[in-house]
């Protein structure tokens, strides 16, 4: 039997996986891009904005496979982005759950971080169709419902991009961890948070850190059409977020 007291070096080694990951939320790297692309797009392969960005008739001939490939290519060139311009955090042992933000006065979708992150590719990688609803319909509604939502305080907010969970690590409270991490440094700093959010069932996990909604974006290129919704969390410095007890499923969605 092992002495309470043994000192954490001489125990027995069981895990190579750092014990902290599990319960921490870590920043991650450029150097993790390719594995955080995969968990992302794992976390966000039925999350309704990306099944309609990929969904036009120029791709129902295509094998899933390729499709699913795409799928990760968008979400490196995604992560990228948001690491450049931005921060990028995890929690779980295995990338099991991302947040991917902004910070006051940055951008993701501006010509550096367009040219570093390798985004400019999807211009030519995209089938038609989903060129037309990311570039054409998608970037211009994101861009008008935030300048719209938050007005002159636009470039004084944190932006909550997108956050996922991968499908087998749902439900043990990782992105509430995330969020409430983001929201605790915002208090500080007495800024608002805004995000967009896919789905109605996590609008209510984002109720329950403050946020609001504020107004929607429609997008009708799609067979039936695809709202998301603009939320907004005013500062709430005199309480940095008291535990929040969540009970989404905590898809991965938009944010």
């Amino acid at each position: 039997m092992e002495d309470a007291n043994t000192p954490a070096a001489a125990r027995p080694l069981l895990s190579l996986v750092p014990p902290t990951w599990d319960t921490a939320v870590r920043e991650l790297s450029m150097g993790e891009r390719a594995e955080a692309g995969h968990s992302l797009a794992l976390a966000f392969a039925a999350d309704p904005l990306s099944v309609y960005l990929l969904a036009g008739d120029d791709t129902a001939g295509w094998a899933a496979e390729r499709l699913w490939a795409l799928h990760v290519r968008i979400m490196r060139y995604t992560f990228a982005a948001y690491r450049l311009r931005g921060v990028v955090t995890a929690t779980g042992p295995d990338y099991d759950a991302i947040a991917m933000w902004t910070p006051p006065g940055k951008f993701v979708d501006d010509w550096w971080a367009t040219l570093r992150s390798g985004t400019w590719r999807l211009w030519y990688q995209l089938p038609a169709e989903a060129r037309r609803r990311v570039f054409d319909e998608l970037v211009p509604a994101l861009h008008d419902a935030r300048e719209e939502t938050m007005g002159s305080r636009n470039g004084d907010c944190w932006y909550l991009g997108y956050i996922g969970t991968k499908p087998g690590a749902r439900g043990k409270g990782y992105a509430s961890r995330l969020i409430r991490a983001m929201t605790d440094k915002a208090d500080a700093e007495n800024r608002p948070m805004y995000l967009e959010s896919s789905s109605l069932d996590n609008n209510r996990l984002y109720a329950k850190f403050g946020f609001e909604v504020k107004g929607e974006i429609k997008l009708t290129r799609g067979p039936a059409p695809v709202f998301l919704y603009c939320m907004v969390r005013e500062p709430q410095p005199s309480r940095l977020q008291a535990s929040v007890t969540q009970s989404s499923n905590e898809d991965g969605v938009k944010a």
